[in-house]
């Protein structure tokens, strides 16, 4: 797809669905905020899923990912060389855990979708530095979004920065169209060259997720057919904001309101 080109199914929404997306987004961002304090060593990745089920009952909205495609918990919480789509569970978390915490909610149809990084107490610091690039390269990918530029410039920017810090992208995942719906066009590959693929229009609404790895970019999946892992073995990191491309830029539904963006957070 050239740069003049535009997918035929790739919504845009005006300001209503703006505003359903900032409601949506902050409500996911307090929610993640308020966690914070339950990723520490020894409590269970169940236990923070149970947080998020309870968040939900308490502000009117719906996890979306709660029978989600027969998915059976209201987030993913994926630990170390975890990927991406960690099934929450009863085994306790230890001390020098990286954390990916996702969770989407549900607010008046609307979706928010984010993600974060947590440290679990002191962490190796290659874990730290793959938490620092991989937030600095979400940050770089939204820098990028712009009417006029393209998806390409998006993965561009996230894979220059990535793979100049030693680290791989990984390609099996991406980003995607967002709103009233889950999941939709575009999708958001956070690798590219620059110019090509959609170009970004006012309107367009889209996760940008980048999963960046310490070694090689290849996953496999375990036997549940969901959690996906490294296939070295080696520390995976995500963060993930949901975003909206504006006349003149970008607007990011899902900041911390607390403004926790990234660990060692102090909440």
């Amino acid at each position: 797809m050239t740069k003049t080109e535009t997918h035929p199914h790739i919504r845009l929404y005006g300001p209503e669905g703006f505003a359903g997306m900032r409601k949506a987004g902050q409500l996911v961002a307090k929610a993640l905020d308020e966690v914070t304090p339950l990723v520490k060593e020894g409590v269970s990745t169940q236990e923070i899923d149970d947080f998020f089920v309870a968040f939900c009952e308490k502000h009117n909205a719906l996890p979306a990912t709660l029978n989600y495609r027969g998915y059976r918990k209201a987030s993913c919480i994926s630990l170390n060389h975890v990927v991406c789509h960690g099934i929450p569970n009863d085994k306790p978390m230890r001390e020098g855990d990286i954390v990916n915490v996702d969770f989407t909610v549900i607010l008046d149809g609307w979706h928010g979708d984010s993600s974060r990084m947590y440290n679990v107490g002191e962490v190796s610091r290659a874990a730290e530095r793959l938490v620092d690039v991989t937030y600095e390269s979400l940050m770089r990918g939204i820098a990028a979004v712009k009417p006029g530029n393209t998806l390409g410039d998006i993965g561009h920017a996230i894979q220059s920065y990535a793979e100049a810090e030693r680290c791989s992208v990984v390609r099996d995942f991406c980003g995607h169209g967002l709103g009233d719906v889950f999941h939709d066009h575009p999708n958001i590959l956070h690798y590219g060259r620059r110019g090509e693929g959609a170009m970004l229009k006012p309107g367009m609404i889209f996760t940008i997720e980048p999963m960046i790895n310490l070694g090689k970019p290849q996953v496999k999946f375990l036997a549940d057919g969901w959690t996906a892992v490294t296939r070295d073995k080696s520390l995976s990191a995500q963060f993930e904001h949901s975003v909206g491309v504006t006349e003149t830029g970008v607007e990011i539904f899902t900041t911390s309101p607390a403004g926790l963006h990234k660990p060692p957070y102090s909440a």
